[in-house]
C-alpha cells in the first residue's frame, strides 16, 4: 500500500494495482484494523472506508497497528481498531459498501503493511472495557520474553512455549436503581505458557490481536486465540498456574495513607452523628431525603468523601461486618476471606462461590450427583495452592487458585455434610487434576 498523488494505490500479489481515490466526494478518509468472528475462528483484517463510513477496500490478513497508524497519519487518514462481537454486527458493518468495492480475500496481503515484526508490543486498552490501558510493555531479547511493568518497576524474563490470547465473560450487578439487574463484563489480556500450558504470567489489558500474532511470529512463539472460547474453558486454562505464577497489571495500587484513613474514618463518623442528631430532630424520613440529596450530588460531582458522609454505616461498621465474617469462619459457615473468593451454603442445597464485590455468585446445588458439589480439596503443588470443588462422579466442578486454610475448609466441609481431602500433589497430579477443571476462579 502506498500513496501516488491523491490516490490510495493497494498492490494486490504483485499482480494488479487498486486505486482509491483521497480527494472528491467518494474518497478514502479511514483505516480500519478489525476483528470478526467467522465460524468458530476470527478474522482479522483491513478495511478503508470512505467519508461516508462504506467500506471501499476489504483485505483479511495480520497487520501491525502500529504500522497501520504510522501510514494512516502519513497519508492524512483517519485509523482505528474494532472488534465486532458476533457475525451479524459485521455482515452489517462490511454490507455497507461503497460504489466501487475491491476485496483482496483470496489474492494475500496488502505489500508493506506485514514486512516487520513489532519490536515493543504494548496494549492498547484496560482488561476491563473503558479502563485505562496498563503500563505493561513485551520485548524480545532474542528467544527470551520480557515483560515489563513500568508503574511497580517489576521486569521478568520468560521462555514462553505459547502466548494465550483471552478473552471470558463475569456477571455483575448493575448499581444505582436497579441494583438487582445483571449485566455482563468482558475481561481481556495475554498470559505466557510454558510446554504443559500452564499460566507463567498474567498479563490483563486490551492487546491488538494482529501485533499480537505478528509479534509472536517473529520469533516463531505460536499464540493461541481463545477471544471467542467459551468462558468457562478460558477461566479453566488460566487457573493453571505454574510454579513461580506471577501477574502484572501495570495499574497503580491504591494504597490509603494513614492520614487518609483517619480523615476517612472522621467523615464516617461525623457524617453518623450527623445521621443521628437529624434522626432525634427530624425523624428518619428528614435523613431518607438528605441521602436522596447526596446521591443525587454523588451523581453530579462523583466526590468519593460525599460518598463517605452519606453513607457513614459503611467506614464505620466496616471492622465489624469484617469481624463476623471471621466469627463465620470459626464456625464453618463460610470459607475465605469477606472480599473474595469466599463460599457459603445458600439454604442448605445450594454451595454459593462469592467471586467479589458486585459480581454475581456461582451457584452449585450440593448432592451426590455428578454435577453436584459433593466434596472440597485443599491441595499444594510446591508454592501454589489452591481449592477444588468436587463433583459427586470425582470430577472437579471448580478450581479456586489461591491460599486456602486445610483446617477451615474442613471445618466448612464437615459441617455442610461434603467431603474433604487436602493434598499435595506431583506435577503429573497437579497437570491431570488442574486439566479436568470444569471452570475456575482464575
Amino acid at each position: 500500500m502506498s500513496i501516488d498523488q491523491d490516490s490510495l494505490v493497494v498492490d494486490v500479489s504483485g499482480r494488479y494495482r487498486v486505486r482509491l481515490p483521497l480527494g472528491g466526494k467518494e474518497r478514502a478518509t479511514r483505516l480500519v484494523l478489525y476483528g470478526r468472528p467467522s465460524g468458530n475462528r476470527i478474522v482479522y483484517g483491513l478495511a478503508v472506508l470512505d467519508e461516508g463510513g462504506r467500506v471501499m477496500l476489504d483485505s483479511p490478513g495480520f497487520r501491525s497497528r502500529h504500522q497501520v497508524q504510522t501510514f494512516a497519519a502519513a497519508a492524512g487518514l483517519a485509523s482505528e481498531y474494532r472488534r465486532y462481537a458476533t457475525e451479524q454486527e459485521a455482515y452489517a458493518a462490511f454490507g455497507n459498501r461503497a460504489r466501487q468495492w475491491y476485496t483482496t480475500a483470496h489474492e494475500g496481503l496488502p505489500a508493506n503493511l506485514a514486512e516487520e515484526a513489532p519490536t515493543e508490543l504494548l496494549p492498547y486498552g484496560g482488561a476491563l472495557d473503558g479502563a485505562p490501558a496498563p503500563a505493561t510493555s513485551l520485548t524480545w531479547d532474542d528467544r527470551t520474553l520480557v515483560a515489563t511493568d513500568s508503574i511497580s518497576g517489576r521486569s521478568m524474563r520468560l521462555a514462553p512455549a505459547a502466548l494465550y490470547h483471552y478473552r471470558y465473560e463475569r456477571a455483575v450487578f448493575v448499581s444505582g436503581k436497579n441494583s438487582g439487574k445483571k449485566e455482563s463484563r468482558f475481561l481481556t489480556g495475554l498470559a505466557a505458557l510454558d510446554a504443559d500450558g500452564l499460566v507463567l504470567a498474567d498479563l490483563p489489558g486490551e492487546w491488538t490481536p494482529p501485533d499480537v500474532a505478528i509479534f509472536a511470529a517473529g520469533r516463531g512463539v505460536p499464540v493461541l486465540d481463545a477471544l471467542i472460547a467459551p468462558p468457562r474453558a478460558v477461566r479453566a486454562t488460566l487457573g493453571r498456574r505454574a510454579p513461580g505464577w506471577t501477574r502484572l497489571t501495570g495499574q497503580a495500587l491504591s494504597r490509603a495513607s494513614r492520614a487518609r484513613t483517619v480523615a476517612t474514618v472522621c467523615a464516617g463518623v461525623a457524617g453518623l452523628l450527623a445521621m443521628a442528631y437529624i434522626v432525634s430532630a427530624s425523624g428518619w424520613f428528614a435523613w431518607r431525603g438528605l441521602s436522596a440529596l447526596g446521591r443525587a450530588l454523588l451523581d453530579i460531582l462523583d466526590a468519593k468523601w460525599l460518598a463517605v458522609f452519606f453513607a457513614p454505616l459503611l467506614v464505620v461498621l466496616n471492622p465489624a461486618r469484617q469481624a463476623w465474617h471471621g466469627r463465620r469462619i470459626r464456625r464453618g459457615s463460610a470459607l475465605g476471606p469477606p472480599g473474595g473468593p469466599y463460599l457459603s451454603v445458600w439454604r442448605k442445597s445450594t454451595l454459593r462461590v462469592w467471586l467479589g464485590p458486585r459480581m454475581v455468585p456461582d451457584d452449585i446445588a450440593i448432592g451426590p450427583d455428578a454435577g453436584c458439589a459433593a466434596g472440597l480439596m485443599t491441595y499444594r503443588h510446591g508454592n501454589l495452592a489452591g481449592l477444588f470443588v468436587m463433583g459427586g462422579s470425582g470430577r472437579i466442578l471448580r478450581h479456586l487458585p489461591g491460599p486456602w486454610s486445610p483446617e477451615d475448609a474442613h471445618r466448612f466441609a464437615t459441617r455442610h455434610g461434603l467431603g474433604f481431602e487436602a493434598r499435595t500433589l506431583s506435577r503429573e497430579e497437579y497437570l491431570g487434576l488442574t486439566a479436568d477443571a470444569y471452570d475456575a476462579v482464575p
